[in-house]
């Protein structure tokens, strides 16, 4: 008797085993859930095993079952309070009934006293809970005679079971909240985000090149000539490309021409085409790119290099939307939209007698401007991603940049703007012998970065033109002042710290405030630290 029942108490902590395994290797509660019912009926012996569950619409249906055939799966559904299962719900207790044919409120919904032929049936139900709330039911039935051990101890393994059905329950509520949670959360995102403009082959992320994003849809679909400001580097030729895309002409032709790299004379063949013989090796008549831009685009890049005298010819032509070849006589009408771009200061140049006002007025029909990198520095790390993960496709590599090298590239001055940062990218990349790209890689991690970004800020007074158009403002270095006492208490120790700002004000003191020594200790011109001063708004102390 003893062995009999050590025995089964080993097959009820075997079954319990397994079915908490069971219950934990998979999400899906409906699967688990009739795994281990088929476990507990095969190790105990039951008839029948059944997990109902209550769902939204205030039923309880059946989650799982063991015994069951799928027309009697397909009845298994309940009102709480209906029924021994209702019942057990609706109370929250355990309920045992001995003689499922001797219980009046027993429904047979599931056939559980048919083809029984007289044998008593039992039933054991017990509720399922999630902290304080019953959330289902979990019952067996068995033959009262045939099955040995009493009912308590159905009961006390029914309440284990129970206690795991229910943790699982609780575990697939939880991720399902979470889910709908994530799921809300995206779709908020994307509502926010409804209003961000992006461009094919084009990365800004900033505020500054949303805004330029925003100007290129608005102006895309128009017919007006655009012209693009900017500082070499800055992108104004797939910008220029995108006004094309985004255009009624995008299945026309793109055609650009940079008008820098060409004479007058050869800029002339190259945008209005030539007859046969008008030259000295013109063999054959030839078209200009206006004709192959008909019902397309022109981009004419770096239009400020143009020569006052084919000025005067570019204006009629955009005037009357009509040209003769070079040595022709015949009127060529076409129907093209001009894209205009530049990095030099028109409005200077205007005023200098170097551009013709009424060509700058019919070019300068919508202005748009490309900041430059080093305004927009957000976009560095995404361009820097851009690049990365290109050279790795064309050079089956699998380069990665460490956050110290990231940060050493986003604080660099960049006066190439995007242009220099794709070679720098793409020059390291070449060069390095590992997977991963660090600061060492890269010159700019020294104090090489503060010397290069001075050096170029003369060139900012350049381009600040292009940028804002308006005078030039140039800061002279404040004379030197005699006799001046003793330098005040310094805030930086003997070592140049890190920081454009901060190397600025260490250079100041060690040199008593007088920027011609504190440029000579730099390395850098007077003029230039005038300008750095002004720049980060460090007020020279006079004493």
């Amino acid at each position: 008797m003893n062995s009999t029942l050590h025995l089964r108490a080993q097959t009820q902590l075997a079954t319990i085993y397994e079915i908490s395994k069971i219950l934990t290797s998979s999400l899906d509660v409906a699967k688990t859930c009739r795994e281990a019912l088929n476990v507990l009926a095969n190790n105990m012996g039951y008839r029948r095993c059944m997990i109902v569950a209550d769902n939204d619409d205030g039923e309880l249906h059946l989650l799982a079952a063991a015994g069951l055939s799928p027309e009697e799966y397909g009845a298994g559904h309940y009102q709480p309070g209906e029924g021994v299962i209702g019942k057990v719900f609706s109370s929250a207790m355990p309920a045992v009934v001995q003689d499922l044919a001797c219980e009046p409120v027993f429904l047979n919904r599931t056939g559980a006293l048919d083809h029984v032929e007289g044998e008593r049936i039992a039933l054991v139900g017990m509720p399922i809970r999630i902290a304080q709330e019953v959330v289902g039911v979990i019952t067996i039935d068995r033959f009262t005679e045939r099955h040995p051990g009493s009912f308590n101890e159905d009961v006390r393994l029914l309440t284990m079971v129970a206690s795991l059905v229910g943790q699982a329950l609780a575990l697939q509520r939880t991720v399902l909240a979470e889910r709908t949670q994530l799921l809300n959360e995206t779709r908020r995102l994307r509502h926010e985000l409804k209003g961000r403009f992006k461009l094919d082959n084009v990365i800004g992320v900033s505020k500054r090149m949303q805004e330029v994003f925003a100007e290129v849809h608005q102006a895309g679909p128009s017919r007006s000539t655009v012209l693009l400001r900017g500082e070499s580097g800055t992108g104004k030729e797939v910008i220029a490309r995108a006004l094309h895309t985004l255009s009624p002409r995008k299945d026309g032709p793109f055609i650009k021409v940079n008008c820098a790299a060409l004479s007058e004379s050869l800029l002339e063949s190259e945008l209005f085409g030539h007859e046969k013989g008008s030259f000295t090796g013109a063999v054959g008549e030839r078209k200009g790119r206006f004709e192959m831009a008909d019902k397309g685009t022109l981009f004419l890049d770096e239009i400020g290099d143009i020569s006052p005298a084919f000025q005067a010819k570019l204006l009629r032509v955009l005037q009357e939307r009509e040209f003769e070849r070079v040595g022709g006589t015949r009127s060529i009408k076409v129907d093209v939209r001009l894209v205009c771009a530049t990095n030099r200061n028109l409005e200077k140049m205007v005023a200098a007698g170097e551009f013709r006002s009424d060509l700058y007025y019919r070019i300068n029909v919508v202005s748009l401007f490309l900041p430059p990198l080093r305004e927009r520095r957000e976009d560095i790390p995404p361009l820097i991603a851009y690049f990365i993960e290109r050279f790795n496709k064309e050079n089956a590599r699998d380069l990665r940049v460490t956050p110290e090298a990231l940060k050493v590239l986003t604080n660099c001055y960049w006066p190439g703007n995007v242009r220099e940062l794709e070679n720098c990218i793409e020059r390291t990349a070449t060069m390095s012998r590992g997977d991963m790209i660090s600061e060492v890689h890269f010159p700019c991690h020294t104090n090489r970065c503060l010397t290069q970004s001075l050096h170029h800020a003369d060139k900012d007074d350049a381009v600040a033109a292009v940028s804002r158009p308006g005078p030039v403002e140039i800061s002279l270095p404040i004379p030197e002042i005699p006799h001046r006492p003793p330098a005040p208490e310094r805030q930086f120790g003997e070592t140049m710290p890190e920081g454009e700002r901060e190397r600025l004000i260490w250079a100041m003191e060690h040199s008593g405030w007088v920027q011609a020594k504190a440029a000579r200790l730099l390395n850098i011109t007077p003029r230039q630290m005038g300008y750095a001063l002004q720049k980060f708004d460090i007020e020279v102390r006079r004493f």
